[in-house]
């Protein structure tokens, strides 16, 4: 290691100090001079010129062609050194959005104001995080997400995860549930309890969390077209163990228009689900001031193949158009908003991912203090639960996804998230086994409390590379704002197909990018191997399908026919009429053991069913 003096005036071959391994300032800075006259070098000691002879050029003072000991200015150092060495060919550096990164970013070529754009933890515009001391003073929630089979099923793994150190429940439903059907319906056949746990009922739901006490826990229900009957059920289990709704804590994902965008996941026309919508969000402002009504979710939309800037423009402009529809049933914004949430995907661009985050909260800030006036701090903070993606899993060498999955996490905890689920290793194979999900649980408890991570708040803060990429990713959010309103908001757009055909094209070039190996996908376009060992996955027992349809059989056979009939005939004429909420008949039915499915087919006969046009 080469060590020099202190002193300016230098001996010949101590040009310049070079600490290999060492964050140091370098010896010849460039100071700004008025624009008449010319930038020159000066000696961070003493503010002069160097003593005698030239001055010496940044290739003077490399160690090595493509390694400056000295950065007199970015353009210089491009020029002489790093454009003398030739770049890998190939393969993309830019992000998986498109956006191009320059292979350095300086003070040269990134401006921040940190007042404006950064600030503090816990104060506007909340860019480095929505609570003052972040994780030195509470680790995020580890919600692993769970359900397949039965009730019985899904609360003995429930049980499972709260044994092994989980800190919140996350509900999956099976794809009847979802998209509002019973167990025995004939749509149903050879899906029930497949991909998620089948609930038909309030007894269901009862199973479903027998033995955990709900004043204790958080839970979370992703669960969209058919959620105001899931948050039905879910109250009346509170009132069972003795909780009252207004303590109650969680969430309901209940984002509808994701649905029309990505999922695909719905019943109802736009205009009635976003009534259904509103009425919870109502319902909870008034009954259940712990809950989150909606968790706006830009998950979906990535994992249908969008890109970052997509999922941040879409999600967020959903967000805004809850809020517009609430303010438009005459609530005030602060007594809702605090309580709306977001759920993002965390994809294997590292960088990318973390601005994404960044730029989310600044965004939700600044439009719900300045556009929709929210006078209450709380109503600006951006709270979101983030999932590792899905589709960066591969079904080749599977293992691999363990280390996809830690860096994704990682993403997360260092872009600020409140609560994250990590995938487990098979899941693009099946639903994951027990031994699988605690690794995915055991992987976020390392990042927890052996990588040090949680020791600072936003550790990447002040990074040009990332201060310039949260300012990309926020000016292309905003670019996209502006093309969703001249369409006339986020239903015309639906009905436009826009959002389909942004998230088409995206997902094409993305996989063209993989097929050219431009990106390279390790165990998929590069790094294969031939004969891969089976691994071994859950599952789901074939006879569970028979068991629930014999279990809702058995309750129409046991409740109050015509107690059930009175509560759907009130439901029918509460849909009818516009000035009603829908959530107290939809609780009292729940209460006397309407299905779920019966109660969506009431209001399917009231509002009809939605059909997309398909895009080509």
């Amino acid at each position: 290691m080469v060590r020099i003096g202190t002193e300016c005036g230098l001996a010949e071959g101590k040009r310049a100090e070079k600490l290999i391994g060492e964050s140091r300032s370098p010896l010849w800075v460039r100071r700004k001079v008025p624009s008449t006259a010319k930038s020159q070098r000066f000696c961070p000691q003493n503010g002069r010129p160097p003593a005698g002879g030239p001055i010496p050029s940044i290739r003077d003072v490399a160690t090595t062609e493509d390694r400056p000991g000295v950065e007199p200015g970015t353009d210089e150092w491009r020029r002489e050194l790093y454009e003398a060495a030739p770049e890998r060919q190939g393969e993309l550096f830019s992000t998986i959005s498109g956006l191009e990164n320059e292979p350095l970013y300086t003070p040269d070529t990134v401006e921040i104001d940190y007042d404006r754009e950064l600030g503090y933890p816990g104060v506007y515009p909340f860019t480095r995080g929505v609570y003052p001391s972040m994780y030195r003073g509470r680790l995020w929630t580890m919600r692993q997400f769970a359900g397949f089979g039965t009730a019985e099923e899904t609360n003995e793994r429930f049980r499972y995860l709260l044994d092994h150190g989980q800190t919140g429940l996350s509900t999956a439903f099976d794809m009847p549930t979802l998209m509002g059907y019973d167990s025995d319906h004939p749509r149903s056949l050879g899906e029930v309890g497949r991909e998620g746990v089948a609930i038909d009922s309030l007894a269901d739901v009862e199973t479903l969390f027998e033995g955990i006490p709900l004043a204790e826990v958080s839970t979370s229900m992703t669960i969209n077209a058919p959620a105001a009957m899931l948050l039905a059920f879910y109250a009346c289990v509170g009132e069972q163990q003795g909780v009252s709704p207004a303590d109650l804590r969680g969430t309901i994902q209940t984002d509808i228009l994701k649905e029309y965008i990505a999922q695909k996941e719905w019943i109802f026309p736009p205009e009635p689900s976003m009534r259904l919508v509103t009425d919870m969000v109502e319902f909870c402002a008034r009954e259940m001031p712990k809950w989150h009504p909606i968790s706006i979710s830009g998950y979906h939309i990535r994992e249908a193949g969008s890109n970052a800037i997509q999922e941040l423009a879409f999600t967020l402009a959903d967000g805004f158009a809850y809020v517009d529809a609430a303010i438009e049933r005459g609530l005030d914004i602060d007594d809702f908003a605090p309580r709306l949430s977001f759920f993002f995907n965390a994809h294997v661009d590292f960088f990318e991912e973390i601005a994404k985050y960044r730029a989310a909260r600044r965004i939700w800030a600044r439009e719900l203090r300045e556009r929709y006036g929210a006078k209450n701090p709380r109503s600006w903070l951006m709270r979101f639960h983030t999932q590792t993606a899905g589709v960066s899993l591969t079904a080749q060498q599977p293992e691999v996804n363990i280390v996809r999955t830690a860096l994704e996490a990682m993403a997360a905890v260092l872009g600020g998230t409140q609560s994250l689920h990590t995938n487990s290793f098979d899941e693009a194979l099946a639903l994951p086994t027990e031994d699988a999900v605690r690794i995915a649980l055991r992987t976020q408890q390392v990042i927890a409390h052996e990588t040090g991570a949680v020791n600072t708040i936003d550790p990447l803060g002040g990074s040009y590379y990332l201060e310039d990429l949260t300012n990309r990713l926020e000016a292309e959010a905003y670019d996209y704002f502006a093309r969703i309103e001249k369409l006339g908001g986020v239903i015309p757009a639906i009905k436009e197909n826009f959002f389909q055909r942004e998230i088409a094209d995206a997902s094409f070039r993305y996989q063209h990018e993989v097929e050219q190996k431009q990106r390279i996908i390790v165990g998929v376009n590069r790094y294969e191997l031939e004969d891969e060992p089976e691994v071994e996955i859950l599952r789901i027992d074939p006879t569970l399908e028979g068991k629930q349809i014999e279990r809702v059989k058995a309750l129409r056979g046991r409740r109050d026919s015509a107690a059930v009939e009175a509560s759907l005939a009130r439901l029918k004429r509460a849909a009818d009429d516009e000035a009603d909420n829908l959530m107290p008949p939809l609780v009292e039915a729940a209460k006397e053991y309407v299905t779920l499915g019966e109660m969506c087919d009431a209001l399917r006969e009231v509002w009809g069913v939605w059909t997309e046009t398909p895009v080509f």
